[in-house]
């Protein structure tokens, strides 16, 4: 963590995570029309979706969901200009804390999509500070890593390390913490170490000593589930070490249903010179149908490859 740090401490001169845990199941108590338009999305019609949103929203034009609904969809069709302005009602619209929380999110999503990170820190900051009122670290702490995950995707290294940081702290300054939380919280600020430093490039240090701390922490077996962002760690270190074909033997050993992971594999194949696989998951990527870092990425960087 020292070289971390230091490799911060050097950037905030000038100036997810890794990701987290699928979340446990839930009842979805989603409006009938919300799930119609998952299901359109999830066939890819994405027009039909959006009109889905959009003819809710003549009837009940105050609808948070249906406004977080219509512009997560535009941003998916990379319309962003468009998408802003529902996002924009959804918050002017919101009545609780919950709701300007998921209105303020959706909006720094957007900005995600078109690399703006100054923007998406702007009201992702509004939702961790949401949740530090409400005494929840633990939200607050993965706010802070979204944030961080939306930057370095974007190319904001700096502002990136410093809110990795900001969320391990926020997490590690939870009280009663279990062994296996530590941990968890622990291995994403290693993960983010490596990736933060390999981006900084040489003058930022080893990304590797970072590499093998979160894999000396998923050996203790605390943290299962955690497993699959290894490889997944190691092909993005290895990519911006232009070792591709390390990086491509990597990247296919993590969750292949991840669309990041799908544009990088695409990213890859393509640095190998291999045009057809790389087109391949270029396209895969492009299905992208949610509205966070990874999809924020591959629609960005990858669906214009994808033609």
């Amino acid at each position: 963590m020292k070289r971390f740090k230091s490799a911060v401490l050097l950037l905030l001169s000038s100036a997810l995570l890794a990701q987290a845990p699928a979340p446990q199941a839930q009842p979805d108590n989603a409006p009938a029309f919300v799930k119609q338009a998952r299901e359109l999305l999830k066939d890819g019609k994405t027009a039909d979706a959006l009109a889905v949103y959009q003819n809710e929203l003549k009837a009940s034009p105050d609808s948070i969901d249906a406004n977080i609904g219509a512009g997560s969809v535009l941003d998916l069709m990379q319309r962003g200009a468009e998408a802003r302005p529902y996002f924009e009602k959804a918050i002017a619209a919101a009545k609780t804390d919950d709701d300007r929380a998921n209105a303020n999110r959706a909006m720094a999503m957007s900005w995600a999509f078109e690399g703006n990170c100054p923007q998406t820190v702007l009201y992702e900051q509004k939702v961790l500070d949401l949740a530090k009122a409400k005494g929840d670290l633990n939200r607050a702490a993965e706010v802070a890593n979204e944030e961080a995950r939306a930057c370095i995707d974007s190319g904001d290294i700096e502002t990136a390390g410093v809110w990795y940081e900001e969320g391990h702290k926020l997490a590690m300054s939870q009280p009663n913490l279990t062994e296996a939380q530590k941990d968890l919280w622990d291995f994403r600020a290693a993960h983010a170490g490596a990736r933060v430093t390999v981006r900084i490039g040489e003058e930022g240090g080893d990304p590797w000593p970072e590499v093998q701390k979160a894999k000396a922490i998923l050996d203790k077996g605390n943290i299962p589930q955690q497993q699959i962002f290894y490889p997944y760690l190691v092909g993005y270190v290895a990519y911006y070490q232009n070792d591709y074909k390390k990086a491509r033997e990597n990247f296919q050993q993590a969750n292949q249903n991840d669309p990041f992971i799908q544009c990088m594999i695409g990213q890859t194949y393509e640095k190998l010179g291999d045009n057809a696989h790389a087109l391949e998951f270029y396209k895969k990527a492009a299905t992208a149908t949610g509205h966070n870092p990874a999809a924020a990425y591959a629609i960005r960087v990858c669906k214009p490859r994808s033609k």
